[in-house]
């Protein structure tokens, strides 16, 4: 913590500043974790932290500095910034005055945890940052085995996204960019059953379905649901609506078919 930097000029600062771009985040393998809790969380994981920011202030209060006391004995470098330094690394209206350079760790299909009746989430083009976040969290909550993002999916370790998971990206294996044909040929290999948040004729409730099994339940883009390539080989599923209302938010929609998957395996 006896490390300073005072100038926007210096090159991990304009490092950290460029992780806020997709371009640069998927160039450089790394990511920025930003905000007292979220760091709290990447220092309890394994996720390797390359350096950090603080600012002055965050000194002031005890959870701050226990948290740097941590991250140093960790042996991460942190750097003390002063706050308009620190604005230029930051992606937050109001910064907490920490964040840390993470490596992106992206697990692999065949290195999802193959136990016994394992659950997946697969988010199929699911294009909101705060829905994927929420997903992400939901997942960790239900004690799911992994969560895999087709490609055409959000960048999981965008700001928006990384923030929305509260800490959950750190709890739990997460597969990028897999393929539909890679995902089937996987869930095949499995033993694993596919279910689809759908709208259609075939489909029953989600509270009628067994989800006691091996299984991945896919959710789908925010407009579009599903895409027609995993639905021809789904169990296609919906959530009963008995308002006004058309439809759930994607978030809302995994948070309910997980839990009834919870519920039955639990009680």
């Amino acid at each position: 913590m006896e490390q300073r930097i005072d100038s926007p000029a210096n090159k991990k600062v304009k490092l950290a500043a460029s992780l806020h771009n997709r371009k640069h985040r998927d160039k450089e393998g790394l990511f920025i974790a930003e905000g007292i809790r979220l760091v709290e969380m990447a220092a309890a994981s394994d996720w390797n932290i390359r350096y950090g920011f603080y600012t002055p202030e965050l000194l002031n209060q005890a959870r701050g500095k226990e948290l740097c006391a941590t991250l140093t004995n960790r042996g991460v470098s942190l750097y003390e910034l002063p706050a308009a330094v620190y604005q230029k690394a930051s992606a937050t209206d109001t910064p907490q005055g920490i964040l840390v350079v993470v490596e992106q760790k992206k697990s692999r299909l065949e290195e999802l945890a193959a136990g016994e009746n394992p659950i997946y989430v697969v988010l199929d083009g699911v294009q909101d940052p705060g829905n994927a976040g929420t997903i992400i969290r939901t997942a960790d909550a239900v004690g799911a085995d992994g969560v895999i993002l087709l490609k055409g999916s959000v960048d999981v370790f965008g700001d928006k996204t990384v923030r929305s998971t509260m800490g959950s990206l750190f709890h739990l294996p997460v597969c990028t960019e897999a393929t539909t044909v890679e995902l089937q040929e996987f869930l095949t290999s499995q033993n694993v059953t596919l279910y689809a948040t759908a709208l259609d004729a075939s489909a029953k409730p989600h509270f009628v379905q067994d989800f006691r099994q091996g299984c991945a339940i896919v959710f789908g883009n925010e407009g579009n649901g599903v895409s027609a390539e995993l639905l021809q080989t789904a169990v296609k599923t919906y959530i009963p609506m008995y308002g006004e209302a058309e439809s759930l938010n994607v978030g809302v929609s995994a948070a309910v078919v997980l839990y009834e998957a919870v519920r039955q395996r639990k009680f």
